[in-house]
């Protein structure tokens, strides 16, 4: 019998050499032992518990084949983000259409529970997929319901229930239980402590590797198990579709906390983000009560009181990540994300990727016409009016009817109703922190950069010093963009410009006015000067060329190569375009 000592838990030379002579960190373990569990580890430290668990049950490959991912040999021109591609190439309903093109695709993802990453798009057309590993003979597990888990993880495995639909990547490996039942029961045990310990005993590093689920002790499944693992999945699920970076995304939480919760027509946003709050702190504890709950149920099946403990500390609930944090032992909510979410919704209305008029998507494909995409859904009067020519400029003041931030005080009075309107801007600017046109011009552009992982839908037509800015939709792009934009507001802008430039030079030559006056015209016309110099320019320079030169963009190139195609006049995203 050999002697081991275990320092792995200390992290610095001092530690590890003081606790070196700790009895408590001393264990003697036979060779013979380490056969008990699959791989032979060298899992000295566990007790003879443990090893009774590994030889005496069944293994998870005796109740699901688990395979490694698909490697498609060329990601750059093989996936996509889902929001990338026209809505009507993408087989997220109907996956055996095969006249669509892109197909649901787990690539992995961030470190999430229950449900979730459903991100990607992969190219399964003829042309497509001619991969570098697509093992056929594991063709009838194409588009099958499984789950599936954290490939690398720097701290504990996160596991996944992903629906019928989805192929998947050696990112995206994952268990396709012989009976539905099981993926409960799997499921629940990679995504409780138990799970986890045995897996830490199986392969102590941070990439887990298909043997390794696939040699998990698994015991009979529990009615009890199976309920709590269900609700976990519909809870994340409900929190992956509140964002509107989900192909299931049917409206923003605040608007359908007022319209389901609250039912109200007109109405105060600041009760209807309190109420989101307390609607969102319940699930947040019910899945942490459930996780619990889950941890005693494996603890007492597998006898491991004294190994483990049924405890999840709350930074460990993988919803809510954006919107709230911990502080202090307490669930946060971060109103400002919130009331984002909220404004990148109303964007939305105003460019007709979403309507007030019904749920989900409105435009999302190229070439549609408004008439035709209302006439689709039957609406005859539009709650709101969605803008015409695709533009929405993006300014320091207030130059154009259809200005950004006039027409988000619309959408949130049309929504919520005039009465309260002054208190719902006022509490919008106060979760902010800056006045909503400030936020716009200064702010908004870089979270939704952020929002979309660097593939943003709306496209930012910018002057290199940020003089002139003006929004538009990528799914409603028309070749002639750029010439309604020189001719329907930068020309237009330089026009206004130079009038306010000439009415401030006035006021500060007039003697008749303060000191104090003059001055502070003096310093406008400086101001304005400086940014007709270089939007002038911009116009000269860089928008004629692209007004007469009349570039055409293919959704299904991805934003990558459109955005590229077009940096020299849109707001240049760090490590886009090489």
């Amino acid at each position: 019998m050999a002697t081991y000592i275990r320092l792995t838990h200390f992290k610095s030379s001092d530690e590890k050499e003081q606790e070196f002579f700790n009895p408590e960190n001393r264990y003697k373990a036979k060779q013979e032992d380490f056969s008990k569990i699959p791989g032979s580890p060298i899992a000295y430290w566990v007790s003879d518990r443990v090893k009774e668990i590994f030889e005496d049950n069944d293994k998870v490959e005796n109740i699901a084949r688990s395979i490694q991912g698909m490697i498609t040999g060329d990601n750059e021109n093989l996936l996509r983000i889902w929001y990338e591609v026209s809505i009507n190439s993408f087989r997220y309903t109907n996956y055996t259409d095969d006249t669509k093109k892109w197909v649901p695709y787990n690539k992995g993802g961030e470190s999430r529970n229950w449900y979730g990453n459903h991100d990607y798009v992969v190219d399964w057309s003829k042309e497509g997929k001619n991969f570098t590993r697509n093992r056929s003979v594991n063709s009838d597990l194409y588009f099958k319901q499984y789950l599936s888990w954290t490939y690398l993880s720097s701290s504990s495995l996160a596991a996944r229930y992903y629906p019928d639909g989805f192929l998947w990547d050696v990112h995206g490996s994952g268990a396709f239980p012989y009976e539905e039942k099981y993926i409960y029961l799997i499921l629940g045990l990679l995504a409780t402590k138990t799970g986890r310990y045995f897996l830490q005993i199986l392969n102590p590093t941070m990439s887990f590797q298909v043997e390794n689920i696939l040699a998990l002790p698994i015991v009979s499944s529990k009615i009890e198990i199976v309920k709590l693992v269900k609700q976990n999945i519909n809870i994340s699920k409900e929190e992956w579709d509140s964002r509107e970076t989900s192909w299931d995304f049917a409206q923003n939480e605040i608007l359908r906390i007022k319209n389901e919760e609250l039912r109200i027509e007109n109405g105060k946003l600041e009760d209807v983000y309190n109420r989101y709050c307390e609607y969102w702190r319940e699930k947040f504890f019910t899945l942490h009560q459930n996780e619990e709950e889950l941890n005693r149920l494996f603890i007492g099946i597998y006898e491991l009181q004294d190994e483990l403990t049924p405890e999840v500390e709350l930074k460990d609930i993988t919803i809510l990540k954006n919107e709230a944090k911990i502080e202090d032992g307490e669930l946060v909510f971060q109103s400002d994300e919130i009331i984002k979410q909220f404004i990148s919704y109303g964007i939305g209305v105003m460019f007709g990727r979403y309507s007030l008029d019904h749920d989900g998507l409105h435009i999302a494909n190229m070439n549609e016409n408004l008439e035709q995409v209302n006439l689709k859904f039957n609406i005859k009067n539009s709650k709101f009016t969605i803008d015409d020519d695709n533009i929405i400029p993006v300014l320091e003041d207030e130059y154009f009817d259809d200005d950004i931030a006039s027409r988000f005080v619309e959408f949130v009075k049309v929504a919520f109703g005039d009465e309260h309107l002054k208190e719902n801007v006022a509490f919008i600017e106060k979760s902010l922190g800056v006045s909503l046109r400030k936020y716009f011009v200064k702010g908004f552009y870089e979270d939704h950069i952020k929002r979309y992982k660097k593939r943003p839908i709306y496209w930012m037509v910018s002057s290199p010093k940020k003089g002139f800015m003006a929004l538009m939709y990528m799914h409603r792009y028309q070749s002639d963009i750029f010439a309604t934009v020189q001719n329907g507001y930068l020309r237009e802008y330089i026009a206004k410009l130079e009038a306010s430039e000439l009415n401030h030079q006035r006021e500060a030559d007039d003697t008749s006015n303060s000191n104090a006056q003059r001055n502070r015209a003096t310093k406008q016309v400086q101001k304005i000067t400086k940014t007709l110099d270089e939007v002038i320019k911009f116009d000269r320079e860089v928008l004629t060329s692209f007004a007469q030169n009349r570039v055409e963009i293919d959704l299904d190139d991805g934003v990558k190569v459109n955005y590229c195609r077009l940096k020299d006049i849109l707001f240049p995203i760090s490590g886009l375009c090489k």
